[in-house]
């Protein structure tokens, strides 16, 4: 009897090992969920002197994507030049045609050693030509990649073979965006959504077995940058398609338009990701700053709550962010603005409650400043562009940095800077970072 009670008494604790043991993927775009949330629990409260324990390193070419990690692998894309081609550095918007291949790259999860690689012609005609921007998805045994000229390709997970592939210039007629084809495709069932452009095409379903087309839908001179997503609201789910010309809603099952909200911008940077917060969805672009609608529930649709009126790159009211993602929970927002202002608004009325400018630039004017926001139980991950990780919290009182350390060194220069902007990974207790030199895996296990 003795030890059958010290069975019982244990079970609970066994229990709770298991939770805290738990271990996720992160095998897309802001994880699981596509919602930068990171629900491992063990993590650590504060970095250890001197950083992270880093479990490998490996060299990788230049890109802007972040890894992907599944099924004991890590992929990510990159880009070698031609030998002798030559890019022009001086000008960002120099869109001369720049030869070179894209690669994509198989890690092994626990060693870094390089498992396969698939790797195919893709000359560049675009600004900032240094390397992929999409993040891989990985699912069954399978990972679908975009290119930053079109090239879309499903390869075995576990050999690199390729399944099947297609060319989005070529098969419908889209031209390549100024800054590539960046959206991050998103797998839903058995559709792999993606931001195309063309007349009727900004955004194409294919099926993720075949690269059949299912559906295609929506027509703007710009497809922007904008990851699609997938909200549910009055039990009903809407595929979110934020192009340069409006706010879509689209049935994810057919391409059928639900609603559209008209939201032109400026320069086409159409390029965080839509965010829910219960019946409000939120975009946020460089100078046409915040919009905020309503979703209404019979018939599926959506009005405007309030948005930045006036298109500014400085005089910002609200919230212009450019890369950074913002995070929306208990009615409010955080976001990094367009020269580096942290801020926070009211969810419902943009109202600002607070602005940093400490944080992130340590007072400086840093235009185009990012930095990537993943909440992990009461508190965020952030990766700053100068290769720092932090750990913050954040709240409408403010921001409080708890810890901080150098992660990577920045290696693309812009604007007499240098900056990494690749998202990171975190998965199994680990973060996974690259720049333009290298990938790594550190420890974040207490």
């Amino acid at each position: 009897m003795a030890s059958l009670s010290r069975l019982w008494l244990g079970l609970p604790l066994f229990a709770l090992s298991l939770s805290v043991l738990r271990a996720d993927d992160w095998p897309q775009w802001l994880g699981p969920r596509r919602d930068a949330v990171w629900r491992e629990a063990g993590i650590v409260e504060k970095f250890p002197a001197g950083g992270p324990k880093v479990r490998w390193r490996v060299p990788v070419d230049p890109g802007f994507s972040g890894p992907a990690v599944a099924g004991g692998r890590v992929f990510v894309t990159d880009r070698q030049l031609a030998k002798n081609a030559k890019v022009n550095d001086d000008d960002p918007f120099d869109r001369s045609m720049v030869p070179g291949t894209e690669r994509v790259l198989c890690l092994d999860e626990q060693t870094g050693a390089v498992r396969w690689q698939h790797r195919y012609a893709a000359a560049y005609g675009v600004s900032y030509n240094s390397g992929p921007r999409a993040t891989p998805v990985a699912a069954d045994g399978k990972v679908f990649t975009l290119g930053t000229e079109g090239h879309l390709h499903c390869l075995s997970a576990s050999e690199g073979k390729v399944i099947w592939s297609r060319e989005l210039k070529k098969d419908f007629g889209a031209k390549t965006p100024l800054w590539g084809f960046a959206a991050h495709p998103l797998l839903d069932g058995d559709k792999l959504i993606c931001l195309v452009g063309g007349k009727g095409s900004v955004a194409v379903a294919f099926h993720k077995d075949t690269g059949k087309e299912l559906w295609r839908a929506l027509s703007a001179k710009e497809p922007g940058y904008a990851p699609p997503v997938i909200i549910e609201h009055a039990g009903r789910r809407q595929l979110i398609i934020w192009h340069a010309e409006a706010l879509n809603a689209l049935d994810p099952e057919t391409g059928k338009l639900l609603w559209t909200i008209p939201a032109p911008i400026r320069q086409a940077v159409s390029i965080t990701m839509p965010r829910q917060l219960g019946d409000l969805l939120y975009v946020s672009s460089f100078y046409n700053g915040s919009l905020m609608v309503r979703l209404e529930a019979q018939p599926p649709g959506a009005s405007v709550l309030w948005q930045t009126l006036k298109i500014s790159e400085k005089d910002t009211t609200h919230l212009n962010a450019l890369m950074t993602t913002p995070f929306l929970e208990a009615g409010h927002i955080y976001g990094v603005c367009n020269h580096g202002q942290f801020r926070a608004l009211r969810a419902d009325t943009g109202a600002r409650v607070w602005e940093n400018t400490a944080l992130l630039t340590r007072g400086e004017e840093l235009e185009c400043a990012t930095a990537h926001l993943v909440k992990q139980g009461d508190r965020f991950f952030l990766s700053h562009e100068n290769g720092d990780l932090l750990i913050v919290r954040l709240s409408p009182a403010g921001p409080q940095e708890i810890s901080r350390c150098k992660l990577l060194a920045p290696t693309l220069s812009y604007q007499g800077r240098d900056v990494v902007w690749a998202h990171p990974a975190y998965a199994n207790g680990h973060i996974f970072a690259r720049n333009d030199r290298e990938l790594l895996c550190a420890d974040l296990r207490q």
